[in-house]
């Protein structure tokens, strides 16, 4: 069998209605009761599989992957293959609204209102927002039940009509001939796409269709804590489903941009602060920067370099309990002194002498004041 996005003539990224229109348009063209060319029913059988195949996201899926060889799941061999015996399993199969998507359980999906789609927005915030919460507003399109014809798709007035091409069955039937004898196939009636119903005056605001496309501002509540993949979820949001069918929600995804200083490890923040060698050996206290603004910091003396300090209580809160919160975390680096003056030199060296007279003389030549030393010996 040919390739089934070659058979509808569309694209292999082809969304759900470009799929459902080109079915539509080669199902009336080569219906068997319409089209009496050798060939047709064969013609209007491969569409109709195509079509089945690509318009359940999961199937369509296999077929991208493996081809036909990936339609026979759920322990079902592949009856690409056998010809009229296809027909006779789906036949059976769809009586019992089997794994094989048959035309019956098809219809039965399709007779009440259907829900529309969910939507995604992808929206950017910064660093201080994901870390305390903020409301944002946010635009976006979906699709709205038409306030002129409250989603019947018919014109004021008038309402939908039996369907003529299936009476009002919603499905189809032909027959196959096989060596074995003649099986019916059950699908859904192309025209009225298994609702049993037409719109013979359609709505002239949506066309028909029951659905309108609106621009809508939302304002979107943000918790504190969320971070850069979190999900929320606005309920009712989506696209609205046709015929009045309850509306799909919108899923709104977070990216959060990257603090110059500031880098998130869960509930812990983390950034370095740079000490003068003074400050690291007398102590300090120091004013450092942290998401709630200027914060006092205590050097402990003899602080080490890539010693860790941590102010409790100043990190990421946690997502639903914005009470709990992490750390922030510094991480010291202390800055020696490249050029010192004569009255520094001889300061330190009358300290190193000292420290020398009393035994440290290992302590002198390695350590934070080896080092110093060590670049002007």
């Amino acid at each position: 069998m040919a390739d089934y996005y070659d058979l509808l003539g569309v694209s292999r990224d082809a969304d759900a209605d470009t799929l459902k229109r080109a079915y539509r348009r080669l199902a009336r063209q080569y219906h068997p009761d319409v089209n009496k060319d050798p060939g047709a029913e064969d013609k209007f059988k491969e569409i109709g599989r195509a079509y089945e195949v690509l318009s359940d996201p999961q199937t369509r899926s296999r077929y991208d992957q493996f081809g036909e060889a990936g339609l026979g799941g759920g322990g079902m061999p592949d009856m690409g293959d056998m010809g009229g015996f296809a027909d006779l399993f789906e036949t059976f199969f769809s009586g019992f609204g089997g794994g094989m998507g048959g035309a019956a359980a098809q219809q039965q999906r399709r007779r009440g209102p259907r829900q529309g789609d969910d939507l995604r927005l992808d929206l950017n915030i910064s660093f201080s927002e994901a870390i305390f919460g903020v409301e944002k507003e946010v635009q976006l399109r979906h699709l709205e039940t038409c306030g002129t014809c409250k989603g019947s798709g018919a014109k004021a007035g008038s309402g939908p009509v039996t369907c003529g091409t299936c009476g009002g069955a919603g499905q189809v039937r032909r027959a196959t001939r096989t060596p074995f004898g003649s099986f019916t196939q059950v699908a859904p009636c192309p025209s009225c796409e298994g609702a049993g119903q037409v719109i013979a005056d359609p709505c002239s605001a949506c066309g028909g269709q029951g659905l309108q496309q609106v621009r809508k501002t939302l304002r979107i509540n943000i918790p504190a804590g969320v971070d850069t993949g979190t999900r929320l979820r606005v309920a009712s949001e989506g696209n609205a489903g046709p015929r009045g069918g309850a509306a799909g929600d919108l899923y709104v995804f977070l990216n959060v941009q990257n603090h110059p200083q500031l880098r998130r490890d869960g509930l812990q923040i983390h950034s370095e602060v740079t000490l003068s060698y003074l400050q690291a050996i007398l102590g300090d206290t120091i004013e450092v920067e942290t998401v709630d603004g200027t914060e006092p910091l205590e050097i402990p003396p003899g602080t080490q370099p890539g010693a860790v300090l941590s102010l409790a209580g100043k990190g990421v809160p946690k997502l639903g309990n914005p009470v709990a919160r992490g750390n922030h975390q510094f991480t010291v680096k202390v800055q020696l002194p490249t050029k010192l003056s004569g009255e520094e030199r001889g300061l330190l060296e009358e300290l190193a002498g000292h420290h020398s007279r009393k035994g440290h003389k290992q302590h002198h030549k390695s350590g934070l004041f080896g080092g110093l030393f060590g670049q002007h010996e």
